[in-house]
């Protein structure tokens, strides 16, 4: 009996992430997924993940930090034996205008939010064979923002789109393909607060639920997305239009 393909989410144990692994359970993945800093979160995926058919692996592990992606990738391999697909979605949203955005913020998005992105990707592809998907979680923000205070964090996702088209090249030879999925405005914790306000902007006038985002990740992680590689993907009702 072929054993089941098998997908690490970065990111994995909320919102999106959450998504995204619960997509990719029911497609058949066996799913890893890694979380920081909501264990009751974490638990609450592998149940869903587990109740979707798939056996889970939740492994905590910070994308800040270059030891903790590495061992997350090989313990996932030590539990399933193998690494199809590789979902990035680890980030984090530090806003504030350049008169006074802390040095403490800036540093912490950029080791999230592209040093972390790169080691993941590094740090999956070394155990992938050919066939492979890697599917990163930018930003519609990369494209176009339109609130100030976003600066920084637009830079570290625009960073990302640029990172993916270029490791395009760099992992063809291995028939590893690598997109990058552009959210726009999503219904998870993060905007629950402000999101009337947030849908004023959007043509379509209203959020994007978790799952439609993984459906889109579910597509590039699939045999019919096989010729795409080294895209950015944008899925946001229209607001940069």
């Amino acid at each position: 009996m072929k054993s089941a393909k098998v997908a690490l989410v970065f990111g994995g144990s909320r919102g999106i992430g959450a998504a995204i692994a619960q997509r990719l359970a029911r497609d058949g993945h066996d799913v890893a997924f890694t979380w920081v800093s909501r264990e009751d979160s974490a638990r609450a995926q592998v149940a869903a993940v587990e109740q979707a058919g798939s056996r889970a692996l939740a492994i905590h592990a910070d994308s800040a930090d270059p030891v903790a992606v590495k061992a997350a990738v090989e313990e996932t391999m030590r539990v399933f034996g193998r690494l199809d697909v590789a979902v990035v979605n680890a980030g984090v949203l530090r806003l504030g205008t350049i008169d006074g955005y802390r040095l403490e913020d800036l540093d912490q998005t950029l080791a999230v939010n592209v040093r972390g992105v790169f080691l993941a990707i590094q740090a999956a592809v070394a155990r992938m064979g050919e066939g492979g998907r890697v599917i990163t979680i930018g930003s519609n923000t990369a494209v176009r923002t339109g609130h100030k205070g976003s600066s920084v964090y637009a830079m570290s996702k625009a960073a990302v789109a640029a990172m993916v088209q270029n490791l395009a090249l760099d992992l063809a030879p291995w028939r590893i393909a690598i997109n990058n999925v552009q959210p726009g405005p999503t219904q998870t914790d993060m905007t629950a607060a402000m999101a009337d306000e947030i849908r004023k902007s959007i043509p379509l006038d209203r959020l994007a639920q978790p799952s439609e985002i993984a459906s889109l990740v579910a597509w590039l992680a699939g045999a019919e997305s096989g010729f795409m590689t080294g895209s950015s993907l944008t899925i946001d009702g229209g607001f940069v239009l």
